[in-house]
C-alpha cells in the first residue's frame, strides 16, 4: 500500500454528495438525556452545538426507529412525526456552526431495554443474557413492519434537517443480530448464507433510499468482529457490504466492534479496531471511518497517509471537553 503524504486530518472528503471540510468526525455517543417519550431536549441542542466548531461531521447518538426498540428509557427517538420538531432544533443549532450532522437510526432487537419494550424481538429466539431474556423470533410480516419503520424514520430524518443517515448495524443491536451467525439461525431468506444474513440490512437500506433518493448520504456502522470463534470477522463483513455498495445503497462504512455477546475485547489500545477497518477498506471504494482511541493528530494523520481508513471518529474526549477536536486539529502534525 502506497502512503499518501499529502493526505491529513485537514483534507476535505466527500461522503456521497456531501463534502466535509475535514476528516475528523464526532462519533455517536449515547447522552441518556431524552425525555420519557423519546424527545430530544435542550441538553442535545447544547451538547451537539458546542462540539460543532471543528469537526467535519457530527453523527448524533442512537435514535430509535420504533418505540419498541429503544436502547434505554431516556434515549431519543424518531418513531413518530411528533419527534421531528425537537430534532429540528438540534440540527438548526449545529447548522448555525456550519457543520453537517447525520442521525443514527437504530433498533435494539433482543437488546432493547426491558423497561420500555413491550415485546422483545430478534431474528432468532436466542437471548443475549438472562437480564434481557429470550426474544420472540420475528416473522416475515414482523420484518416487513420493521423495514417500514426505518423507511418512515428516513422520511422524518429529512424533515428534521439531518444531512445524512447512519444505519446502526453494530454493537449487538437488531441489524447486527441478523448479520451474525451466532444470533441468526433462520432458515428462510433472512438467514443462512452471507447473502441471507445481510438481506435485512439490504432491504432496510433500499427502503431508506426510496425516501432519500440516491444523492442523500447513507452510511452504516458495523461491528467488525464478535470476539468469539464462529462469529463475524472483517473479511466476511466486507463480502457482505460489497454488493450493497455496488447497488448504490451505501456511501460509507463506520467500523466499530463487539456487542453481540457479553464478550469484551481483551486488549483495548489506541487504534485497536483499526486493522479491521483496513481489511474492510481493501474491499470497498466508499469511505471507511476508523474509530477506537485515535486521540492524537500524529496517529490520525498516519492512518490517513497509510490509507488504513479515510476518516477518523472520536467520541469520549468530546464528552469531557467540547474543545478537544479543535485542540487535536491544531496540534503539530
Amino acid at each position: 500500500m502506497i502512503a499518501t503524504k499529502s493526505l491529513t486530518l485537514d483534507s476535505p472528503i466527500a461522503i456521497g454528495s456531501l463534502e466535509l471540510r475535514n476528516r475528523l468526525i464526532m462519533a455517536p455517543m449515547q447522552q441518556y438525556n431524552g425525555s420519557p417519550e423519546g424527545y430530544a431536549t435542550e441538553h442535545h441542542i447544547q451538547h451537539y452545538a458546542r462540539s460543532a466548531n471543528a469537526v467535519g461531521l457530527i453523527i448524533v447518538e442512537s435514535t430509535a426507529v420504533s418505540g419498541n426498540g429503544r436502547l434505554v428509557p431516556n434515549d431519543i427517538g424518531i418513531y413518530s412525526d411528533r419527534h421531528v420538531d425537537a430534532l429540528k432544533r438540534v440540527t438548526e443549532a449545529v447548522h448555525a456552526r456550519h457543520t453537517p450532522l447525520f442521525v443514527q437510526l437504530s433498533h435494539g432487537g433482543r437488546k432493547s431495554d426491558p423497561q420500555v419494550t413491550k415485546r422483545l424481538i430478534a431474528p432468532s429466539a436466542i437471548a443475549y443474557d438472562e437480564m434481557f431474556g429470550k426474544p420472540a423470533q420475528l416473522s416475515v410480516s414482523d420484518i416487513e413492519t420493521l423495514i417500514e419503520d426505518y423507511r418512515l424514520a428516513a422520511r422524518r430524518s429529512i424533515a428534521a434537517g439531518f444531512d445524512g443517515i447512519e444505519v446502526h448495524a453494530a454493537h449487538g443491536f437488531l441489524i447486527h443480530q441478523f448479520l451474525s451467525p451466532l444470533s441468526n439461525f433462520r432458515t428462510d431468506a433472512y438467514g443462512g448464507t452471507l447473502e441471507g444474513r445481510s438481506k435485512f440490512l439490504q432491504d432496510t437500506l433500499a427502503a431508506i433510499r426510496s425516501e432519500t433518493g440516491s444523492q442523500y448520504p447513507v452510511i452504516v456502522r458495523v461491528s467488525s468482529t464478535d470476539y468469539t470463534d464462529g462469529g463475524l470477522n472483517p473479511h466476511e463483513l466486507a463480502i457482505m457490504l460489497k454488493p450493497l455498495e455496488a447497488k448504490g445503497l451505501l456511501d460509507g462504512v463506520d467500523v466499530s466492534s463487539g456487542g453481540l455477546l457479553p464478550t469484551p475485547p481483551t486488549d483495548v489500545h489506541p487504534g485497536y479496531q483499526l486493522p479491521d477497518a483496513a481489511v474492510i477498506k481493501q474491499h470497498l471504494q466508499i469511505p471507511v471511518i476508523a474509530v477506537g482511541k485515535i486521540y492524537t493528530r500524529s496517529f490520525a494523520d498516519r492512518i490517513l497517509r497509510d490509507q488504513l481508513a479515510d476518516a477518523v471518529a472520536i467520541g469520549r474526549p468530546l464528552l469531557e471537553n467540547p474543545d478537544f477536536a479543535q485542540q487535536m486539529l491544531s496540534s503539530p502534525h
